[in-house]
């Protein structure tokens, strides 16, 4: 009887790209794909710069990029900004026929996870299967344990205005917006002349998402830009962790053998909760690995999620700093200084690849907010 090489629970974006690196670069391999839903990559806008993912690493997503702009830019209530950076934009409907288109029907098993081992998955209805390893990537589903966090919640609708909506840039944050519950942005992506994608942003302690709320700014947004004639044909919503700190060996204990992969492993921005750029290192790294047994997978995934911890410790600090340093109303000011600063630098803090140089910079100079809480924020005290 053949051996299935890997099981990857979870057809989301951390999931589907590993599935489809195997597929590409190792289709000797068999891997199964398992999600709980008929439509892979649930329901999503994902976004990317170019510089966040390697050139030799840019067909893993090439497939599902429905939009590609050549710049992007910010406003603030004290500054506008065009930045000469490209931009990019999936959507789960594209990611989910392209992988479908990918992957031999036969990879792919629809059902409910109920237990999983590093070489054992047993399925609702009490179906096991049985693979030489089992990668996780079904998300994060409640709070991680381990990990002290604020939110980025946000709802976003696909909106079609009658007579277009004037928009050919990407605006990725409009912070010059009512701030009084902390740090709010809304962010613009012009898909076409009518249709345009409107989510509205804002970063709580609480993990609470009111999204009728959400919904209410985004209506009153459009109408303040003049797109009061549209119909909504799309929407979404989410909470991502904004990680301030934590204990890595609660978040993932040593013992916990099974393979991880995306936010459940960790392997996203501890401040922006960007998951792109990491998504398609793990996908190109596994691709190179495979096949190796569950157990060592495990070790190998938890190896690298370590690493990025400890590379991000300056990152969960501007997080901290964001919270904890400045009061709700003023928070945007951290953020209005950090887009003041050289293109390049932002560019690298997005992919996750700061330099020393890159983070004295974004310290150096009058502090957007309270110099003792700030200190206090950086050093890790609440």
């Amino acid at each position: 009887m053949a051996v299935t090489n890997l099981i990857i629970l979870g057809g989301g974006l951390a999931g589907g790209l590993c599935a489809l690196a195997l597929k590409h670069r190792r289709p000797d391999l068999s891997v199964t794909l398992v999600d709980r839903g008929e439509t892979l990559g649930g329901n999503h806008v994902w976004s990317f710069f170019d510089s966040d993912i390697a050139p030799e690493d840019r067909h893993l997503v090439n497939p599902f990029v429905v939009q590609r702009w050549v710049c992007n830019a910010v406003r603030f209530p004290a500054m506008k900004r065009t930045f000469d950076a490209a931009y990019n934009s999936m959507t789960s409907e594209r990611f989910d026929r392209e992988l479908k288109a990918r992957l031999d029907p036969d990879q792919i098993v629809t059902g409910n996870v109920i237990h999983a081992t590093p070489t054992t998955v047993r399925m609702e209805g009490g179906v096991q299967l049985e693979a030489a390893a089992v990668l996780d990537a079904r998300g994060l589903t409640e709070p991680p344990k381990g990990l002290k966090c604020g939110w980025q919640k946000f709802v976003g609708q696909m909106l079609e205005v009658e007579g277009g909506h004037g928009l050919t840039v990407p605006i990725i944050m409009d912070a010059a917006v009512d701030q009084s519950d902390g740090y709010r942005f809304v962010y613009c992506l012009p898909f076409d002349e009518k249709r345009i994608f409107v989510e509205d942003t804002y970063y709580e302690k609480n993990f609470a998402l009111v999204e009728r709320k959400l919904a209410r700014r985004i209506a009153d947004y459009a109408t303040q830009q003049g797109w009061e004639h549209h119909r909504v044909t799309h929407d979404e919503k989410g909470v991502l962790p904004v990680v301030m700190s934590g204990d890595f060996d609660t978040f993932w204990p040593p013992r916990d053998t099974l393979a991880r992969a995306g936010t459940r492993g960790g392997f996203f921005h501890p401040l922006t909760s960007y998951s792109v750029p990491e998504a398609v290192r793990l996908a190109a790294w596994l691709a190179e690995t495979m096949p190796i047994p569950g157990e060592k997978l495990g070790k190998l995934t938890r190896a690298r999620a370590a690493r990025i911890w400890k590379r991000t410790a300056f990152d969960r600090g501007l997080a901290r700093m964001l919270f904890d340093a400045a009061d709700p109303p003023d928070r945007y000011k951290i953020m209005e200084h950090f887009y003041r600063l050289p293109a390049g630098l932002i560019e690298r803090f997005y992919a996750g690849k700061s330099t020393l140089i890159d983070r004295a910079r974004i310290l150096i100079g009058k502090p957007p907010a309270s110099i003792p809480r700030a200190i206090r924020a950086l050093r890790g005290i609440a």
